[in-house]
């Protein structure tokens, strides 16, 4: 679907849903259109890194993952561009729709996917490139030594369905983290399929690449 068109269906949701301002509408008609091309293009940048499913070269705003990425992206750029109220709506809009919660002052990546984000929530961590999630993960900060520490991920994590990474959690570059685990305070090295739960968990060896995991 064209940007245009998704423009539109964007707009449509956010006056029906949560009603604009006339200064909104204005900005949303005139201005949007720079934050709906940076939006468009960045999304496109991920669907084309990891090639979804049913993805087809173009963003369908009705397909959960993609249009998750294209409402992340665009509440990004308009917070970034110091239009908060927008962004703010936009935020809410993917909350609605897709069933997440990834705040638009979280940095994501540049490429970063995900498959059935619903009941996900991206809190304030440091994200590698190459992110991708399944549904139900959670990544946030936890009280730690007395002061509330946040994750750092590296570079091509997987978190399977209900994986949760807090506090102050050091995750290596390719790691893989299996359905239901719970990382917490933790240190893990590179290269690990990781299971179980803080400070239980079982650490093996990850001897496939990103893309064979989500492949499966």
């Amino acid at each position: 679907m064209n940007i245009n068109k998704i423009s539109d269906i964007v707009q449509f949701q956010i006056k029906n849903i949560f009603g604009l301002e006339k200064k909104e509408e204005i900005e949303l008609n005139i201005i949007g259109g720079g934050y709906f091309v940076l939006a468009h293009d960045q999304t496109l940048m991920c669907l084309n890194y990891f090639s979804p499913k049913y993805y087809d070269g173009q963003i369908n705003p009705y397909n959960s993952v993609m249009y998750c990425i294209f409402l992340y992206w665009l509440s990004h750029f308009l917070y970034k561009g110091g239009q908060t109220q927008l962004a703010d709506k936009v935020y809410y809009l993917n909350k609605m729709l897709n069933g997440n919660d990834i705040f638009y002052a979280i940095e994501l990546p540049e490429y970063w996917c995900c498959e059935h984000p619903i009941g996900t929530v991206l809190g304030k961590a440091h994200f590698g490139n190459s992110f991708y999630f399944y549904q139900g993960c959670t990544v946030g900060g936890s009280l730690h030594n007395n002061r509330i520490c946040y994750p750092t991920i590296g570079n091509h994590v997987t978190m399977f369905s209900d994986a949760k990474i807090l506090g102050d959690t050091y995750i290596g570059d390719n790691c893989v983290l299996s359905a239901n685990t719970y990382i917490i305070n933790e240190k893990i090295p590179e290269n690990s399929l990781v299971f179980g739960k803080s400070p239980n968990i079982l650490v093996k060896s990850n001897l496939k690449s990103q893309k064979e995991w989500i492949a499966l």
